[in-house]
């Protein structure tokens, strides 16, 4: 079993083979980490297990090897493919005994429905030898609470209409009567403007020093997430930790940070334009719409974004935007001067507060003589217009995707300048 340690920490095991398919997600892991979380409680692992009793008995007797509390979510229904009983019993090597009373009550249910209860569902009423029953309002499958020293294992419903109520209900107020005081405390960073390796390489000197807080990075196309977690015995001393680290790290990254709350570039732009009463447009080349799109996902984004152009060819560019074609001919579409002629067009024709345009080559082959990769950002606004240049992994998808962020961030840096 699991030695003493200073904190108490989890093992959540979602069972059922359809699990395991795509037709299925696993939200119920997600419901029980956070409420975990609440209590200090960090979940260490989370596994998916099929309809398989010998590997469910064994993730049962691992998890305990490795965390106070393992909770179990869903298999137990009628049928034959509903083993979490069974393979708790064996994992603990306790006996299954059967309850009458938890039959006749799915019996009583089946009949105020109007129904006969199946032979079957008396699979139901057996318990495992010395739990707890938790009982379950919304369903006829009753949970069970076994608690062994100052180890838990806990076996739910996988219906969120019925797991949900029962974790909250049950589960919880059992959980703070056991749990010492400890309490998780968070620091969130959204990051633009670098990649993965160029953001580790900066901070890791502050973070690798300690495993408390623990530090996560995440990358999704040049948005970038720090996450900072520390956790101790009381809410003063998981924000002394966090401080510790995060203030920094916040120093390190100055105005590449744009969230501390995790709210998006484009929620954030809308934020500000909208306070100011300030209008935006677009004019987009090679992503094709995609800033627009995003700029537009924000509810009441009408307030501020007047409309865009989407100009993928010269022969566009020039009749929507005014871009001339001695300028194409001289520095190509894919040029700073390009960029800066489609902004000032977008800006002049939508009498937008600011404009941000796109060019580039998002490859794989080369129309415009540029290295797939290359991409100018043009921005306009009261105080000028200009033009920045990027170079990104040359692969389409991420060229576009980079670039919409890059084109996102820079109106972002602008507004806030």
């Amino acid at each position: 079993m699991y030695e003493a340690a200073t904190h108490f920490n989890a093992e959540i095991i979602a069972v059922g083979s359809e699990m395991l398919t795509t037709q299925r997600l696993d939200t119920n892991s997600l419901y029980i980490a956070d409420l975990l979380n609440s209590l200090g409680i960090e979940v260490k692992r989370k596994h998916v297990i099929g309809d398989d009793r010998e590997l469910l008995a064994e993730s049962v007797k691992d998890g305990l090897a490795h965390a106070k509390i393992v909770i179990l979510s869903g298999g137990l229904g009628p049928t034959e493919d509903d083993l979490t009983r069974d393979a708790v019993a064996q994992a603990l090597d306790r006996p299954m005994m059967f309850h009458q009373e938890i039959a006749d009550d799915i019996q009583a249910r089946f009949r105020r429905r109007g129904r006969v209860m199946a032979e079957i569902n008396k699979r139901q009423a057996y318990v495992i030898g010395g739990a707890e029953i938790l009982p379950n309002p919304n369903g006829t499958a009753p949970g069970q609470w076994v608690a062994m020293g100052d180890q838990v294992v806990a076996l739910l419903p996988g219906p969120p209409s019925e797991l949900k109520p029962m974790m909250l209900n049950e589960c919880m107020p059992r959980l703070e009567r056991i749990v010492p005081p400890q309490v998780i405390r968070t620091r969130f960073y959204r990051i633009s403007g670098l990649t993965e390796s160029d953001l580790d390489s900066l901070i890791a000197p502050v973070y690798s020093k300690v495993t408390n807080p623990v530090t996560t990075i995440l990358a999704h196309m040049g948005d970038m997430q720090v996450h900072l977690r520390a956790r101790s015995e009381s809410a003063e001393e998981s924000e002394r930790l966090l401080a510790h680290i995060g203030n920094p790290i916040e120093e390190i990254l100055g105005d590449r940070i744009y969230s501390r709350t995790g709210e998006s570039l484009e929620e954030l732009i809308g934020k500000v334009l909208t306070e100011r009463g300030e209008t935006l447009s677009v004019a987009e080349s090679l992503t094709g719409g995609m800033v627009a799109e995003r700029l537009t996902s924000v509810a009441g984004s009408s307030k501020y974004f007047v409309g865009g152009f989407l100009v993928y060819t010269d022969a566009m560019k020039q009749a929507m935007l005014g871009v001339s074609q001695e300028l194409l001919d001289a520095h190509s579409a894919v040029s700073e001067e390009c960029a800066r002629a489609m902004v000032e067009g977008a800006r002049e024709r939508t009498g937008s507060t600011y404009a941000i345009a796109t060019t580039g080559e998002a490859g794989p082959t080369r129309n415009s003589g540029a290295a797939p990769g290359t991409v100018f950002v043009g921005f306009a606004g009261p105080n000028g217009t200009h033009a920045r240049k990027f170079s990104f992994p040359p692969e389409r998808s991420r060229v576009r995707a980079f670039t919409a962020q890059a084109a996102i961030d820079e109106l972002r840096r602008q507004l806030l300048a």
